[in-house]
């Protein structure tokens, strides 16, 4: 971002010092070897359009290369004043520009170094520098005198306080922003959420009758197929029931559970029991893909029954990338929270799938096997008691799903997670 603005100020500074140069020697007929003082602002020059010309080095090295200029802009204001009266030449002050630049837009590393550097090259110049009749001598027979002690003495004073306090203000800038940042996506998240939970309020009293229509006609088919000496059709039409009896459940306990103004409250749970519950979730035909591992006596205070929905919303993410292969859902004890472990075998996920999979609506199925929603309400979830969901994932590796919660603070806001 200070990129650009730091290109126009060493064009600023190149222009102004040529100008300043070229009045001393025609207007002001002082004896400055031009031609000498004129090359380190060239030098200066040619690297601010390169600079400008090569967006992509400055873009993946910004540090590096800003970090640079300003060291190339002091080595080459240090040649300028050496040849044109080197410490007595007023325009010495102007190392503090780059020092307070790196203060604004570098680390703390390139501060301190560029003010070390300024400093030694200051006082090169009382040892190396030619005489300018336009600048009064202060040295005397026995040495440097005190006033020009102590003007470098000032400067080192100048450039450690700036190197001290404007690095302490950016820090503190820099660390507002990122926390502004971070609400504004904390509050981007929360609003997502809410409209889910009107969605899912609307969906759900909008599902009841056409389920209620579903169920009357499975019951009139189931008995119709007793008839018949074929079974398959009574099967089907129980089949179709149960799955309607079941949305109805989940369709009962949306509302029960929404009517609570707190959400779920937490309670004790053994990890080994939650664990088991979560394995109850899925068919047997999945059970022997899903290894559970919990250590005995391990417990925790949690909302059990949003806890097992964000582990069964993990565990049938692994379930579904392993393609057949083993899912490892393993809890442990981490200080005082509890951290639940879900290892695929399946085919990972590249840089660009991980940065964006606890985004709302952001899956990788194929269409109509997912909505993309899971993950993004299991961190949510995770967030809102306190805790964290980490992913760590490389293409043809597996993934490893680390929920983290804590262990012994009751839940204040509950957030229902279905697979």
């Amino acid at each position: 971002m200070a990129f650009p603005w730091v290109v126009r100020l060493r064009y600023g500074i190149v222009c102004g010092g040529t100008l300043i140069l070229l009045g001393m020697a025609f207007s002001f007929h002082l004896d400055v070897p031009l031609g000498w003082t004129l090359v380190p602002l060239a030098i200066v020059l040619s690297s601010n359009f390169l600079l400008s010309r090569m967006p992509r080095l400055t873009s993946r090295f910004a540090q590096e290369t800003l970090g640079g200029s300003f060291v190339l802009d002091t080595l080459c204001l240090t040649a300028v004043l050496a040849l044109t009266g080197g410490p007595m030449n007023p325009f010495s002050l102007l190392y503090l520009v780059q020092i307070t630049l790196s203060a604004v837009v570098l680390r703390k590393s390139w501060t301190w170094a560029l003010g070390l550097l300024s400093t030694a090259c200051f006082a090169s110049l009382f040892f190396l520098n030619i005489p300018s009749a336009a600048f009064p001598l202060h040295g005397t027979h026995e040495g440097l005198s005190p006033h020009l002690a102590g003007m470098w003495i000032a400067f080192v004073v100048a450039a450690m306080l700036i190197a001290f306090f404007t690095g302490k203000v950016s820090d503190a800038m820099r660390r507002r922003e990122r926390e502004v940042l971070a609400l504004q996506e904390q509050v981007s998240r929360h609003e997502r959420l809410a409209s889910l939970a009107t969605l899912a309020a609307g969906a759900a009293h909008e599902l009841g009758t056409p389920l209620g229509t579903i169920a009357v006609v499975a019951r009139e088919l189931e008995r119709y197929a007793a008839g018949l000496p074929d079974d398959a059709v009574r099967e089907d039409a129980k089949l179709i029931r149960s799955q309607v009896e079941r949305c109805r459940l989940i369709l009962q306990q949306m509302s029960a559970d929404g009517a609570e103004p707190m959400g779920e409250t937490a309670r004790a749970v053994d990890a080994g029991t939650l664990l088991d519950r979560v394995r109850g979730h899925f068919p047997e035909s999945a059970n022997g893909s899903l290894i559970i591992e919990a250590p005995a006596g391990l417990a925790a205070v949690l909302p059990v029954q949003a806890t097992i929905q964000a582990l069964v919303a993990l565990a049938q993410n692994a379930l579904d990338a392993s393609d057949g292969g083993q899912v490892v859902l393993r809890a442990a004890g981490a200080d005082h929270d509890i951290k639940f472990v879900v290892t695929d075998s399946g085919y990972g996920m590249p840089e660009a799938v991980l940065r964006r999979v606890a985004e709302p609506f952001f899956t990788t199925k194929e269409p109509g096997k997912g909505m993309g929603l899971g993950t993004f309400l299991v961190r949510t979830f995770a967030e809102r008691l306190g805790g964290s969901l980490a992913f760590e994932s490389s293409p043809g590796k597996g993934t490893r799903a680390t929920l983290r919660l804590p262990s012994g603070v009751p839940s204040q806001d509950g957030v229902h997670v279905t697979a």
